[in-house]
């Protein structure tokens, strides 16, 4: 794997550079006589860590015999009861960086490899501490950004969603194996699986792993954040918008048409939900070849974005205001939820600001969406009972300027998406391997009820079974290969 033995002890420094105190971790069968090695406690009548039980500290010092590089703190654990399952040494220096690159440096010279990413993790999965779907959990809990993302990752590192999975894969197991013994008594014709049985037990699984894939969009954005394109004309205020939203100056602001040339990204917590938001260029008609890829740019990002926050610039003329409003409107689908956010309100008076509200109202009204195609989305944020002009649709008067009507505005946001933030013990796929594993599972089950209505031979049932059985069982690491783990691994950060 990756070109790594488990047989090698190995260290890394396992905190972030700069903080006052650092943990040095080390894992392996010689990780305890390897510390020892370089350790010096403080007091002649202390325990020597070869000798120390599993979940106890010591007081001392690291060096060499010319040289102390530091007083620290071990921590000594012993097979199987640690985070890897091997032997394993926590040391917590000062976090000065010359002190832990001295302290990495004396370990190697006795005898450990440095880590790479995610090696820890990797050996707690190879040595059985977690399956694979834990293992991943781990990375998403370091990750995360809000509670909500913080309690999904925690309850599949507790096992969660792989007791889920176990469940369904031993039904299948047992289903199969008796279609199996069917095989070997074929010349008798006896029946062991009961068809009917099974057709119940398809209904049941097809039906759980269903719902852990349409889960899947909740789980991506509050593990990713929500995606919020921020569109409109050119001038219309996007980039101020986008400042005075995460409160500094991210976005180049300018009255030249055309400043914002890509797309700019901040990620910022509403409410205990991530959102992403993203400055977008301004659209409209331009010959410039630069500013064209912006723009089209703008209007992928606008097709990707769960909230669509479109920008009216209420100092242009109304028939304007409405082709810019008909351009995005032409673009966003049933899936999204919609926000006008009419602008410079310090430049506009009431009656007219009215007119464009009412006009805006009328454009929305002519969409050709109505209760019924709601209904076929799988939008998790939306009530589907209503017209988009009650549902999807929404306008504030603001000026992002003079910060008016912002608070209003998040505050919809917030309550918009408050489901993402509620507390349930309901499991939500967040990770696209995991959604891609489901999906195949499905596919073949699906394959399975097609051929218990066809009366198709016993054996190639079974064979879509396996199938299935093997899907879910890559999701928790039963079945694996070293690629998948690479990939997995690669991305944790090192001394983790």
């Amino acid at each position: 794997m990756r070109n790594m033995s488990i047989e090698e002890t190995i260290c890394a420094n396992a905190t972030a550079p700069g903080g006052a105190i650092a943990v040095i971790r080390v894992s392996g069968a010689d990780a305890i006589d390897t510390v020892s090695r370089i350790f010096v406690p403080a007091s002649k009548e202390s325990t020597p860590l070869t000798s120390a039980n599993g979940y106890t500290m010591h007081y001392g010092s690291i060096g060499t015999q010319t040289e102390t590089i530091d007083e620290v703190l071990v921590s000594v654990f012993r097979a199987p009861h640690s985070y890897t399952g091997e032997n394993s040494m926590e040391i917590s220096c000062h976090g000065s960086n010359y002190i832990v690159q001295r302290i990495l440096s004396l370990l190697v010279e006795n005898g450990c490899r440095m880590a790479q990413p995610g090696e820890f993790t990797q050996r707690a999965f190879i040595n059985g501490k977690m399956d694979l779907s834990q293992a991943e959990a781990v990375a998403d809990l370091i990750a995360s950004q809000t509670e909500a993302a913080h309690r999904i990752a925690f309850k599949q590192l507790k096992g969660g969603f792989s007791q889920e999975l176990a469940l369904m894969r031993q039904e299948l197991l047992h289903i199969v194996s008796l279609m199996e013994l069917e095989l070997d008594f074929s010349e008798e014709e006896v029946e062991f699986a009961d068809r009917s049985e099974l057709r119940q037990l398809l209904d049941k699984v097809t039906q759980h792993i269903d719902k852990l894939i349409s889960s899947f969009n909740l789980g991506n954005a509050i593990k990713n954040g929500v995606p919020v394109a921020i569109v409109g004309a050119t001038n219309a205020g996007k980039s101020t918008l986008l400042n005075t939203i995460i409160g500094e100056n991210r976005a180049i602001v300018s009255d030249i048409a055309g400043t914002t040339r890509d797309t700019i990204e901040e990620n910022f917590n509403i409410g205990g939900v991530l959102f992403r938001f993203i400055d977008t260029a301004g659209l409209r008609q331009s010959n410039d070849s630069i500013e064209k890829i912006g723009i089209e740019r703008a209007y992928e990002k606008l097709a990707e974005a769960t909230l669509v926050l479109a920008v009216i610039d209420l100092s242009s003329p109304v028939d304007l205001i409405l082709s810019s409003a008909e351009d995005i409107l032409s673009k966003v689908n049933a899936n999204q939820k919609l926000i006008f956010l009419l602008n410079k309100t310090d430049k506009a008076e009431d009656a007219y600001i009215n007119q464009v509200e009412r006009r805006l109202a009328e454009l929305v009204q002519t969409l050709d969406c109505n209760a019924e195609s709601l209904k076929k989305t799988d939008n998790i944020f939306l009530e589907t009972d209503s017209k988009l002009t009650e549902k999807n649709f929404k306008s504030f008067r603001i000026s992002a300027k003079n910060k008016t009507g912002i608070q209003e505005f998040i505050n919809h946001v917030s309550e918009t998406f408050q489901t993402l933030n509620a507390s349930s013990e309901t499991t939500l796929v967040s990770n696209v391997r995991h959604l891609e594993a489901l999906k195949s599972a499905n596919t073949a089950l699906y394959r399975v009820r097609e051929s218990l209505d066809s009366s198709t031979p016993t054996d190639l049932i079974s064979q879509d079974i396996r199938e299935a059985l093997y899907h879910l069982g890559s999701i928790v690491g039963e079945i694996s290969t070293d690629e998948i783990l690479g990939n997995i691994f690669r991305n944790f950060c090192i001394g983790k």
